[in-house]
């Protein structure tokens, strides 16, 4: 089913209503479709043999899919879309011809790797945006007419050996025509025109988003970005321009540190000389700053609704700052989806971002849910995510409530049975399709020997240990880890930068509190007999965490995607993280 036909947010809504209704059925019609377009190709030829595909009852095909293809890792199918960057023009997961990879970051797991990118990713990332937009209109009602404050960032594409056009699938999706489309055809206007959203700058394009956000500041009915960090970061910036901005505004100029001539000459076509407003925003930012920018969006934007990220995961950490420019405007969190494939939808923006749940979209992906029991159950000691037991995959319609999964996609563009590593819990219904919870990463990061922990694991941990900053009028800007194995016994390092001062005494008792709140029962065992050495917290200086941004964006990465690795043991990173290292702290005899 489609929702292209439909017009309207209403008729959107009620195409979803009716897909959520349906949601089992839906699912086996949407298998078949992608195994029907799919039919033939290498990978599944593999596992299916000669079955006749197009003429199985869609149950049947579904029972004899899940029980002959294998569940699949990246890995797994990373020759196949090897085979087709360097050129291979044989149908090897798809018989639509894959023109387009999409580039992951790399800082999840430290790698980047390549994952198919068709049209059909393009116009299921507009119709989530148009199925979000509408309910979120039915609780925060915006101004036909009037515009949104998005920072949204191209990279830069290239091309593979067999001349793929590679690059982030955000990228993608802003340089499609079905986004292009939506641009003209919304009722919200973005402030900034394409030529600043495709600079391929992100300095230059933050810089050009700020100043047209300010100077459209009445016209703004919410703010939004891709990640939450990017909103954060481009606040930040704020602080350290506005008085440029605020020159701009008042001449009808663009600074010289915009260089790009089709950037210069598209925000030079849209403003005017405007001293009204440029004295009004002077006098707004003099009294924020002295209150150290609390409430800056609604004081700076008085019309702006709410605003508009995803905030849940690896943004977590970011939501504290976020609230800090938000004052008391609404945080909505946004979809959720991976690069392989949107997978829910917010029907609830009302809720803050720690309660928001996602449900699924049936006709996106064929999904399947692996369920996971922590082995916890059966220990007095909390386990690590990645000590789960596992059960056979189900289809949607036999999750259960409370119950944890990782999530297993089919995909309309190659991917079959793929585990994307994501721990999600089934919070309800909408109808007949779940509505999820997403929990954490699967994937371990900080690990020496028996110990596990996970990028919920840390996040905890520094959640705790930043709580005595408190007592201080310093914040925690950003953080990262490190498994440091290089003597014996290892240890974790803890990187923090942090804004403002902090007397040596109060970072001794942050190390200390880290140290303690790990709960994992391998390392408080292997703390105890010190097979795990004291952890180390380092303090790097003002602007480090920027030095790593840069470098991934060097490589290929695109700020609306962005995420700071939370672990690494990249010896780039590393290098920048220990050249920039101004204090080191750590904790105490274990029990201490």
């Amino acid at each position: 089913m489609s929702c292209a036909r439909n017009g309207g947010s209403n008729n959107i809504i009620d195409w979803f209503e009716e897909v959520a209704e349906e949601a089992d059925k839906v699912q086996t019609e949407t298998l078949k479709r992608i195994l029907e377009l799919n039919c033939g190709v290498e990978y599944l030829k593999k596992w299916l043999g000669d079955a006749n595909v197009q003429e199985m009852e869609a149950s049947a095909l579904e029972a004899l899919y899940t029980s002959l293809v294998p569940l699949a890792s990246h890995a797994d199918l990373e020759p196949y879309i090897q085979r087709i960057a360097d050129g291979d023009t044989a149908p090897l997961i798809t018989q639509e011809p894959i023109t387009t990879l999409s580039l992951s970051s790399g800082t999840t797991d430290g790698r980047q790797k390549y994952v198919p990118f068709t049209r059909h990713s393009s116009v299921t990332t507009l119709q989530i945006f148009k199925l979000a937009a509408a309910y979120r209109s039915r609780i925060y009602p915006t101004r036909e007419g009037g515009r949104v404050l998005e920072f949204i960032y191209c990279s830069k594409r290239f091309k593979t050996k067999g001349g793929i056009t590679g690059g982030m699938a955000t990228t993608h999706v802003y340089m499609s025509e079905e986004f292009k489309t939506k641009q003209k055809e919304t009722k919200s206007f973005t402030c900034s025109p394409q030529a600043v959203i495709s600079s391929g700058d992100y300095k230059q394009s933050t810089y050009c988003h700020l100043l047209l956000g300010i100077y459209f500041s009445e016209q703004v009915e919410y703010i939004t970005s891709t990640f939450a960090y990017s909103i954060v970061q481009a606040f930040r910036s704020f602080e350290e321009i506005w008085k440029e901005i605020c020159g701009n505004i008042r001449d009808g100029s663009l600074s010289s540190r915009i260089t790009i001539p089709d950037m210069r000459k598209a925000v030079l076509d849209i403003i005017r000389p405007n001293q009204s407003l440029a004295s009004k925003v002077h006098s707004k930012c003099e009294e924020l700053e002295v209150i150290d920018w609390v409430g800056l969006i609604p004081m700076l934007w008085p019309n702006a609704k709410y605003i508009y990220s995803i905030m849940t995961g690896s943004m977590q950490p970011y939501l504290s700052k976020l609230s800090h420019y938000a004052g008391k405007l609404p945080l909505v969190s946004a979809d959720y989806g991976s690069t392989e494939s949107w997978i829910g939808v917010n029907l609830d923006p009302s809720l803050p971002p720690e309660k928001v749940t996602f449900a699924v979209i049936p006709t996106f992906s064929y999904f399947e849910f692996i369920p996971l029991h922590r082995q916890s159950q059966h220990s007095k000691f909390k386990s690590a995510v990645d000590d789960f037991i596992e059960d056979d995959p189900v289809p949607l319609s036999q999750v259960k409530i409370g119950q944890e999964y990782e999530i297993v996609l089919t995909t309309f563009t190659g991917l079959y049975r793929y585990r994307l590593g994501d721990v999600v819990e089934v919070a309800g219904f909408h109808r007949n399709t779940p509505k999820l919870n997403f929990i954490c990463r699967r994937k371990l990061i900080l690990t020496i020997n028996v110990d596990k922990n996970t990028e919920k694991d840390l996040q905890s941990v520094v959640e705790k240990g930043s709580k005595i900053l408190s007592n201080s009028r310093a914040e925690l800007v950003d953080f990262t880890s490190h498994a440091n194995v290089a003597k014996q016994p290892g240890h974790y390092v803890i990187y923090w930068e942090i804004k403002g001062e902090v007397e040596e005494r109060l970072l001794g008792e942050c190390c200390r509190e880290m140290d303690a709140s790990f709960v994992d029962h391998g390392y408080v065992v292997s703390r105890k007999s010190n097979s795990i050495g004291p952890l180390e917290l380092c303090i790097v200086e003002r602007g480090t965490f920027k030095k790593i941004m840069e470098y991934f964006i060097a490589n290929g990465a695109a700020l609306s995607q962005f995420k700071t690795p939370r672990c690494t043991s990249n010896p780039v990173l590393l290098s920048i993280l220990n050249v920039c290292t101004i204090k080191k702290f750590h904790s105490t005899a274990y029990g201490d």
